[in-house]
């Protein structure tokens, strides 16, 4: 039997974790002196709450060794093998955490390295499920998840550019001039980090960079996992994206998954932000 470890960074919440029988770790994350356990006893939908009433950014932490190997030595215990999925080594050092313990069982975890987050992350899950259903050995899992992760494309328009600079990403003078003339940021992940790739004047044009880049990208495998993401408390921006996109999945399905995003991206980004996952063809 094969059992999928997951860390919170893929936005995946307790309860649908459970439901589907994946393991998921938190990481931990601090509003001042409280500290919660993302997406087990802080919402996605909670993180966002504090997130807009609280002046400073909270700070995440990653899960340590001693967690996975906590975990591993449970799920092992039965003779299972597990397949590790983690955020990307560039953003955070849990999935150093999680080799290190699984150096301690002897090949029976296979630890991979999504060389992503939030939703790009969750599509990586959500093959990676779809193979241990399928019947697949953990060893031969891990190896069509090594060579597949290349081709995810994890792309995001920002509503606004307030946190990026209370997180120091931009200067105070980028974030007013920006707020003033409603640019929209827009990012992706390369090789495993954040990059900001352009920048688009209100929410409709910012709309259509997100479709060209997805087009540039080679287009949407639709035999592989794909989603959409939103951050905040409503997702009034994301159905308008999906208006303004209709043209990409009309024709090839009528059912377009979307998520809330969690705290690991939703802390850098803030609100009102879209995102797109999925393998290119």
């Amino acid at each position: 039997m094969v059992k999928l470890v997951v860390d919170s960074a893929c936005d995946l919440e307790e309860a649908e974790a459970k439901e589907r029988g994946i393991t998921l770790l938190p990481l931990l994350i601090r509003f001042g002196d409280e500290e919660f356990e993302d997406g087990v006893t802080l919402s996605h939908r909670q993180f966002f709450e504090k997130l807009i009433e609280t002046a400073e950014l909270p700070k995440t932490s990653q899960i340590n060794e001693y967690r996975f190997e906590e975990a591993f030595s449970s799920l092992t215990a039965d003779g299972s093998d597990v397949v590790c999925i983690t955020i990307s080594s560039k953003l955070s050092g849990t999935h150093s955490s999680a080799v290190k313990a699984a150096k301690k069982f002897a090949g029976k975890v296979h630890v991979v390295d999504s060389l992503n987050a939030c939703i790009g992350e969750r599509i990586l899950v959500d093959y990676a499920e779809r193979l241990i259903k399928e019947g697949l050995p953990a060893a031969e899992i891990a190896i069509k998840l090594e060579e597949s992760k290349g081709k995810i494309h994890l792309l995001a328009v920002l509503d606004t550019l307030q946190y990026l600079r209370k997180g120091g990403r931009i200067s105070s003078v980028t974030a007013i001039a920006g707020e003033m003339l409603s640019i929209k940021p827009v990012i992706t992940v390369v090789k495993g980090e954040a990059k900001l790739i352009g920048k688009a004047m209100g929410s409709k044009k910012g709309n259509n960079l997100l479709n060209r880049l997805v087009e540039e990208c080679g287009g949407i495998d639709f035999t592989m996992p794909y989603t959409l993401g939103y951050s905040g408390l409503s997702d009034e921006f994301l159905l308008k994206y999906l208006r303004d996109s209709e043209h990409l999945y009309k024709d090839h399905t009528d059912h377009v998954p979307y998520y809330l995003i969690g705290s690991a991206i939703g802390t850098h980004v803030g609100p009102g932000a879209i995102a797109v996952a999925f393998f290119s063809k």
